[in-house]
């Protein structure tokens, strides 16, 4: 019988928070005793069935988010920059069809899916480009390595029901959790999960999991 651990991570392309939780647990994934799952949800769903509201919508949590990213990017050694027009770009246009793609490669080709997740971070999240064209999908899906025909056949199942249904499953499921925003980490430890909010609750995570928690940049630690 295995004794790894399994330890989730719920998680949208939209969230910057996200992209850094998703890096430190792929850091980390070699180095702890962990199975570590990928659940891609739906932000706006849970921010809509939690009754919560984006820290942008508050001035000031705005304001400080800006800050906050910049010192972020710095400290965990992942390339995030502020998008030109926030508002537009997190708020109005979203994520549900890079959602529902990254699902799709969930399903299909489950091989693909960090590669996938990481190469929409960097375009919305980075390089300031769009996440919801079926063109801006297909170009991250190549930068991930998925071949062509593939992505264009994934592209063109994202509005079928068993992908839909499959989103919506599992944003219910992180609801069910306690999850009120992403990204939240839900650990199971002797057979209880344990919800996790945040890309900041890495080193109570590590001793609640009995691991050691070697900084953002694991690898640098060790040298």
């Amino acid at each position: 019988m295995s004794t790894r651990k399994v330890v989730e991570l719920f998680y949208d392309v939209v969230s910057p928070y996200s992209w850094l939780g998703f890096e430190i647990l792929c850091r980390y994934k070699n180095i702890w005793n962990v199975d570590v799952r990928l659940r891609p949800g739906f932000l706006g769903g849970i921010m809509q069935a939690s009754g919560n509201s984006a820290p942008a919508m508050v001035p000031n949590k705005g304001a400080y988010m800006v800050k906050d990213l910049k010192r972020l990017a710095e400290f965990y050694q992942v390339p995030l920059n502020q998008p030109s027009d926030f508002f537009h770009v997190v708020i109005k246009k979203g994520s549900l069809a890079a959602m529902r793609f990254v699902t799709a490669v969930s399903i299909s080709h489950p091989e693909f899916l960090e590669p996938v997740s990481r190469e929409l971070w960097i375009r919305i999240w980075s390089e300031d480009k769009d996440i919801t064209e079926p063109a801006s999908i297909l170009e991250a899906a190549k930068k991930a390595g998925m071949p062509e025909n593939e992505a264009t056949k994934l592209l063109q199942i994202i509005s079928l029901p068993e992908v839909k249904n499959k989103l919506k499953e599992t944003t219910d499921e992180a609801l069910k959790y306690g999850v009120f925003g992403l990204p939240s980490i839900v650990a199971h430890i002797d057979g209880k999960p344990q919800m996790y909010f945040g890309s900041d609750r890495f080193e109570l995570l590590a001793h609640q999991l009995g691991e050691k928690w070697l900084g953002p940049v694991p690898s640098k630690s060790r040298l």
